[in-house]
């Protein structure tokens, strides 16, 4: 599951407005959003029929009363009443504060109301956390600080911009647990899992299969099929990443039979009147984009501006909150065109039990987080199920190399139903059609009595399921 699938890779844009002057991002920021937008155009699950049948049984969240007379000083961070646990966050990264802590608060509210419940195995889970600022540096530091000085038994839910100390938790061999592949580090590296899973060699030696990765198609499939739509438009700027992601997306687009017009605006000066009028006269149906949020906040009204109705306007996962009702309040007819797609639940669809439990505890421990819930924050704290389903199953005896053999079984888990089914089991390059899944959600200002909300638009994400190309690429 290296591959970026498409299925989440369009807008380009963190849920808030990137850093510098307010509502004006610099080079420094595109940058980054371009950065974030090829992996985080996800993977499609390539795990055969039979995976969606199987569900991972759920190890036990706490231990059996008088567990902890047992607990032994099993290995490193573990002590008889406690395992420590780090998350490194770029918290204050050059596109703002929030765009990558998501993650973050989601593993902590999931370890908080584990530890509430009696911890696991008698064990609570402390949490250390570190801001790497958004470098490479940055990052080198906390790694170190976490495992040189903190002794951590494993990290969880990383949402990193360059994460440059992986070769040492590899090294290490530290466990790191439901990471977001911003980078390429969780297609290289042994011990690192990233969320979506993998099943590329992870050896250290080259990302993916010999530095080539793979993407699949499903989410132009699904827009094909359950819009009709034919034609998309996709927006880039005139700047290198950029450029090359849009490329990515119209390869996919055409592979599915779409007519493809694409638009490429001026960085500094873009000229989103002309893009309207092109994307009018083309009659374009989808629009996808590599902008940051000022730049498609703009083209959004632009588009309103000239009476262009999209069928829709495509974003990804990390664009999935609370924040597009902020975001896009001046382009109302935009904003209701929005969708996003994903390998995980809508965090907002409170009739799965799972996510019910997220939000409770999510109110309960970060009640002034409201406005600002997202899908980003929900895959946090399936990281967090992860690892304490992982650790849950050594017992007592807790060990790095008992949780490792939890996260790299032949069984497909999915906390709990969070996510798509995921493995890191390695496979040979991908050939022919894979079977890839998807979420999709689309944000409706009538939603939540007229406050707007995302609305889950699939029966279930573990059947909306297409057999679809696989295109290599190299990062």
């Amino acid at each position: 599951m290296t591959a970026p699938t498409l299925r989440r890779a369009v807008d380009a844009t963190p849920r808030r407005r990137p850093g510098g002057a307010p509502g004006v991002p610099g080079l420094a920021a595109v940058l980054t959003v371009l950065a974030l937008l090829l992996p985080l155009a996800g993977c499609g699950t390539r795990l055969p029929a039979d995976a969606f049948s199987a569900r991972s049984t759920p190890a036990g969240g706490t231990g059996s009363p008088g567990s902890t007379g047992g607990n032994p000083a099993s290995d490193t961070g573990v002590s008889a009443t406690e395992i420590r646990v780090g998350i490194v966050t770029s918290t204050t990264s050059p596109v703002g504060g929030d765009v990558f802590s998501g993650p973050r608060y989601g593993a902590q509210a999931f370890f908080q109301a584990l530890d509430d419940r009696g911890g696991l195995h008698g064990r609570t889970v402390r949490i250390l956390t570190c801001d790497d600022g958004g470098s490479g540096i940055g990052n080198q530091d906390c790694v170190h600080r976490l495992i040189d000085r903190e002794h951590v038994f494993a990290f969880v839910s990383g949402s990193v911009l360059d994460y440059a100390g992986a070769p040492y938790v590899s090294a290490q061999a530290v466990p790191d647990v439901g990471g977001q592949p911003i980078g390429t580090a969780y297609d290289r590296w042994p011990h690192l899992y990233g969320i979506y899973g993998s099943s590329a060699p992870r050896d250290g030696r080259a990302v993916g299969w010999n530095g080539t990765l793979y993407q699949s198609t499903e989410v132009f499939r699904f827009f094909r099929e359950r819009l009709g739509a034919g034609t998309a438009a996709v927006v880039a700027y005139n700047q290198a990443d950029s450029a090359r992601y849009a490329g990515q997306l119209k390869a996919g687009l055409e592979a599915e039979g779409y007519r493809v017009l694409l638009q490429t605006v001026d960085f500094a000066l873009p000229n989103f009147q002309a893009v309207a009028a092109a994307v009018r006269a083309d009659g374009s149906q989808l629009l996808f984009d590599a902008m940051d949020t000022r730049g498609n906040v703009a083209l959004c009204r632009a588009l309103d501006d000239a009476g262009v109705g999209l069928t829709a306007k495509v974003t990804n996962v990390q664009n999935w909150s609370e924040s597009v009702r902020t975001d896009y309040q001046a382009v109302p007819n935009c904003r209701d065109v929005l969708w996003a797609t994903s390998s995980s639940l809508n965090y907002a669809d409170e009739q799965y039990p799972a996510v019910h439990e997220f939000r409770t505890a999510m109110a309960r421990y970060y009640p002034d987080r409201g406005s600002q819930l997202s899908a980003w924050e929900l895959e946090g704290w399936a990281g967090a199920q992860w690892l304490a389903d992982a650790m849950a199953s050594c017992g007592a005896a807790l060990t790095r190399s008992c949780t490792e053999a939890f996260m790299n079984r032949v069984e497909p888990y999915d906390a709990h139903g969070l996510i798509l089914p995921a493995s890191f089991v390695p496979q040979p390059p991908p050939s022919g059609p894979t079977r890839a899944c998807l979420n999709a959600a689309r944000w409706q200002d009538a939603a939540q009595s007229g406050r707007g909300g995302w609305v889950t638009q699939v029966p279930s994400m573990t059947t909306t399921c297409f057999e679809v190309p696989q295109l290599p690429y190299r990062p």
